[in-house]
C-alpha cells in the first residue's frame, strides 16, 4: 500500500486550509449580519399604516363570493 507523503502542516489540507475556511466563513457572517443591519435601518422608518385594510374590509363576511371585490392589491 501507498503512503501518503504529501502530507504537509502548511498546505491546502492543514493550518493553511482552515484558516482560509475560518476566515470565508467570517468574512460571509460580517457580509450577512451588515446587510440585515441596513435593511433593518431602511424599513424602521416605513411604519405599517393599517387603515387601508381596516376601512375596506368591514363589510366582509366570512364566508361570501362577494369577497372577490375586495381587492386590496389595487389601491
Amino acid at each position: 500500500m501507498a503512503e501518503n507523503t504529501s502530507r504537509g502542516l502548511f498546505t491546502l489540507n492543514g493550518i493553511t486550509g482552515m484558516l482560509i475556511a475560518t476566515a470565508l466563513l467570517l468574512g460571509i457572517l460580517a457580509y450577512l449580519i451588515t446587510n440585515a443591519i441596513n435593511i433593518q435601518r431602511a424599513e424602521a422608518t416605513h411604519y405599517y399604516d393599517p387603515t387601508p385594510v381596516v376601512s375596506s374590509l368591514d363589510n366582509v363576511k366570512m364566508i361570501s363570493k362577494e369577497n372577490a371585490k375586495y381587492d386590496l392589491s389595487k389601491r
